[in-house]
């Protein structure tokens, strides 16, 4: 949610959502897809051609009929159509990367691949019968912001259709795709989820990043149903994992596609290392609960206060805080303290 700044121009940031296809490289197609009410704007997807007798796409997409309108209307430029789509290769369980996926299987008979971390939260959805942000929603109960969780959950209706979750016809752990002569290296890469991977392209230098690496944000981290332990560190790790590989372009599912993914995960370890400083001194001298925290820090990169925030933005808040703080305790900067199924931190001497 807050983000690093960077020297790219604000018309740039918009016009990376702008409808129709962009050859980022011979043979593959930068493509956005409309995100409804979405503050993203677009997710990028990605076709690629060469790799099989039809197109290989990395990410699906939000299964709306805006989305499918756009992807067909892009590809018909390209020269192609729906019919040649034979693969779609996910980055993570998100509704804006995965349910479109379905639908085109559906359609097309396309094969779908996601992570295999991504196993229990596709479980859970099942069982739960939801896509309320449930484990986010305990992150702000353990924050003791109680109304806020309130009002988060009002947000959502009973209007779900599990069917759009299907489970994928291969899962994938660390390995290797080979399309032909072509090779898609898949590195997990969790944090944003616990099952996020990207796909390289060691041959052509392109790393299709998802949401691991994004240009102008950095992603929510750990929202999704599951509860993972530590996942800013789950995260910060993947990043680290990022910088021995050898460097690429980023090709992100939002925003502008980037010179250097090296570059990059620089700015977004520095940023939560300076996160991570300003968490602490929040702290103070005080036992503190991580919604109070959240309140004395600046967001977005306006920096506008807590309080200026929308409902759904001060979740975030909350839930990146309770990460950052849960960081410094696993680095011994800090100690956690429960009391009644609330916690609190202090800081621990230097």
């Amino acid at each position: 949610m807050t983000t690093p700044t960077t020297r790219t121009s604000r018309f740039d940031r918009g016009r990376w959502a702008q409808a129709g296809p962009e050859t980022v490289h011979p043979g593959v197609h930068r493509i956005p897809l409309p995100l409804p009410e979405d503050g993203l704007r677009a997710v990028n997807i990605y076709a690629l051609e060469g790799l099989t007798d039809g197109l290989v796409l990395i990410d699906g997409g939000w299964s709306i009929p805006e989305s499918r309108k756009a992807l067909e209307d892009a590809l018909a430029q390209l020269g192609h159509d729906l019919g040649e789509i034979s693969h779609v290769l996910v980055t993570h369980i998100h509704r804006d990367h995965y349910t479109q996926a379905v639908e085109l299987r559906r359609l097309l008979g396309s094969q779908v691949y996601l992570g295999a971390g991504e196993r229990r939260g596709l479980e859970l959805l099942g069982e739960l019968c939801t896509d309320e942000p449930v484990s986010s929603l305990s992150t702000l109960h353990r924050a003791g912001a109680h109304d806020l969780a309130d009002r988060v959950a009002s947000m959502y209706d009973d209007a779900f259709d599990v069917t759009v979750w299907e489970a994928p016809d291969r899962w994938l752990g660390a390995e290797e795709l080979r399309f032909g002569d072509r090779r898609l290296t898949v590195v997990p890469t969790p944090g944003h989820t616990q099952g996020h991977v990207v796909y390289l392209d060691q041959a052509r230098g392109l790393l299709f990043s998802g949401d691991h690496v994004l240009p102008h944000i950095t992603p929510s981290i750990g929202f999704e149903l599951g509860a993972p332990a530590l996942p800013l560190g789950d995260y910060l790790d993947s990043l680290h994992l990022m910088t021995t590989l050898a460097d690429a372009r980023l090709l992100p599912a939002h925003g502008p596609v980037g010179n250097s993914v090296h570059a990059r995960v620089g700015e977004l370890l520095a940023h939560h290392d300076d996160r991570l400083a300003e968490t602490l001194a929040a702290l103070g001298g005080r036992t503190r609960t991580a919604y109070e925290v959240a309140g004395e820090l600046g967001w977005t990169r306006r920096r506008v206060s807590f309080a200026e925030l929308g409902v759904f933005d001060r979740m975030l808040a909350v839930n990146e805080t309770a990460a950052h703080l849960d960081v410094l305790v696993a680095r011994g900067r800090a100690c956690r303290i429960e009391a009644d199924g609330v916690d609190s931190y202090a800081a621990t001497a230097a």
